[in-house]
């Protein structure tokens, strides 16, 4: 059965129930204003004869203004009935794996999904402070820059943002390749987006094996603007199931300066009164009342979290707009992707000079804390130095040392789309550079060395165990450099080996 005979159907059978009838009086596509039902609720379900299906959104003595989810206008005159029920969408493991719509039917076929266990409220209150719990687990993304520089918590709201193809998507999926592949819930919200990058998405997951442990909710941009709107709202009630049976979920909303926009569409049609940048005056309620939802919560008995990272797109840099500072100050902090790195073939094109984590670094081992600081006071006199040769100064043993050292850590820190790297081993290469171990003249192999020393810590357990012991005994940074130095040879060499 189609989707539209089994609205008529469910028109028919809430007529049988509920004798209030109305009538549509007038139709601006989406939003439909219905006269007659003076009962209903807001985010109340109504069905229309023709087969249509809407979410109620605004009630007022005349009339009843409704956000349909068609993509053909309804008539005017049309019979449209109350179902008597709120907008909720069915939950359950049966999701995992799925790539769905805003409604959780297949976004293939538009099938119902089977496995489906429960059905819950999109609109569900944010949890209370009570049951909230001071972030302590660090979430680790697989991305050196982020680990060492940003570094983000579990239940930690962390915007992505920059200009448009910049890698903030690549980022986010990096991400979820990682934790996916750890046991982490991973649910990716891509919102209008085109229909072949969803399909990429989901090709990339059965392609790194994590498919089991991911969930796509996805709306095209040709979708009818309630799905687009619906878009993360589905997503965090689906990442809300998860954490109430005791799992850590990472959400990726990707991304809500376009769901804002259309939210600004579908405003504009109903008539609301529009505010800066023609944006309803509610934006910054609705999106800091979807991102509160997420974070690190005591629930029966467990701690579990929802970390949730918002992406934004800038124009030309340029953050300070409405949107952009709007979710800036919803979240736990933010990670820049800059426009000039990327031209400059850095990957990933991080501005960790603009970035902020504010709740991030309080997760941080003592290893990582010294890293962090030796890494951000170097990488500050690094970018003071260039400036400073640019203009042609004489440079000095200590200068090129300070530059040398420089493209070492760029080389480091340098990832491929799908490249992720374990933390372990992001502590243990940066050692070997910070100590001179992997010298000039074998600088080059810096990648190469990162890369097999990934592979073996996946697929040779004396290895892991090795490193693991390594940093796992040491009390600082500073025993950490000792031990490394004292040990470095049987390292390299062992890396060599396996590289036969």
């Amino acid at each position: 059965m189609s989707l539209i005979d089994t609205y008529k159907q469910k028109f028919t059978e809430c007529m049988g129930k509920n004798s209030e009838i109305g009538f549509v009086e007038k139709v601006s596509h989406p939003v439909v204003y219905v006269r007659g039902l003076p009962g209903c609720v807001y985010s109340e379900i109504v069905y229309s004869e023709s087969g249509g299906m809407g979410m109620v959104v605004g009630l007022s003595l005349d009339y009843v203004e409704v956000l349909s989810f068609s993509e053909e206008p309804v008539v005017v005159g049309e019979k449209v009935s109350r179902s008597g029920e709120i907008l909720k969408v069915p939950v359950g493991e049966g999701l995992l794996g799925q790539a769905i719509g805003p409604l959780c039917t297949s976004l293939h076929d538009n099938k119902v999904i089977v496995g489906i266990e429960e059905y819950r409220e999109i609109n569900s209150p944010p949890p209370p402070i009570n049951v909230r719990e001071r972030i302590k687990v660090p979430l680790e993304t697989g991305v050196s820059t982020v680990d060492m520089l940003v570094p983000l918590g579990r239940g930690q709201r962390e915007l992505v943002i920059g200009d448009r193809n910049t890698g903030k998507t690549t980022f986010a999926l990096q991400s979820i390749l990682y934790q996916a592949k750890m046991g982490t819930i991973c649910i990716y919200a891509g919102i209008a987006k085109k229909k072949q990058s969803l399909r990429r998405v989901e090709n990339l997951f059965e392609k790194h094996g994590v498919s089991q442990n991911t969930i796509i909710v996805g709306s095209a941009s040709s979708d009818p603007l309630a799905n687009i709107y619906l878009t993360p709202y589905t997503a965090m009630t689906i990442a809300e199931y998860f954490r109430d049976r005791g799992r850590d979920v990472l959400l990726v909303l990707d991304d809500l300066s376009a769901h804002a926009k259309y939210y600004r569409e579908v405003s504009l049609l109903s008539k609301k009164f529009p505010g800066r940048d023609s944006y309803p005056g509610d934006i910054f309620f609705a999106h800091a009342r979807l991102l509160e939802r997420a974070g690190n919560f005591k629930m029966n008995g467990k701690i579990s979290s929802i970390t949730c990272l918002p992406v934004a797109a800038s124009i030309e840099g340029d953050i300070t707009g409405y949107i952009q500072t709007n979710l800036m100050s919803i979240t736990d902090g933010h990670i820049f992707f800059d426009n000039a790195i990327f031209k400059a073939g850095k990957r990933p094109a991080i501005n960790h000079f603009l970035s902020v984590t504010r709740v991030g670094r309080q997760t941080q081992t003592p290893i990582r804390w010294g890293i962090n600081r030796e890494l951000s006071t170097f990488l500050f006199l690094h970018n003071k130095t260039e400036r400073f040769i640019h203009f042609g100064a004489e440079i000095n043993e200590g200068i090129k040392a300070t530059i040398d050292m420089g493209k070492k850590i760029n080389q480091l820190f340098d990832q491929e789309n799908e490249e992720t790297y374990s933390l372990d081993i992001q502590i243990l290469m940066f050692v070997l550079v910070w100590t001179g171990i992997l010298k000039e003249e074998t600088s080059g192999k810096i990648k190469f060395y990162k890369m097999k020393a990934q592979s073996l810590y996946d697929k040779d357990p004396s290895f892991k165990e090795k490193v693991s012991n390594l940093i796992s005994t040491s009390p600082d940074f500073n025993a950490l450099l000792g031990k490394v130095s004292a040990s470095h040879k049987d390292l390299i060499d062992y890396m060599d080996r396996g590289t036969e």
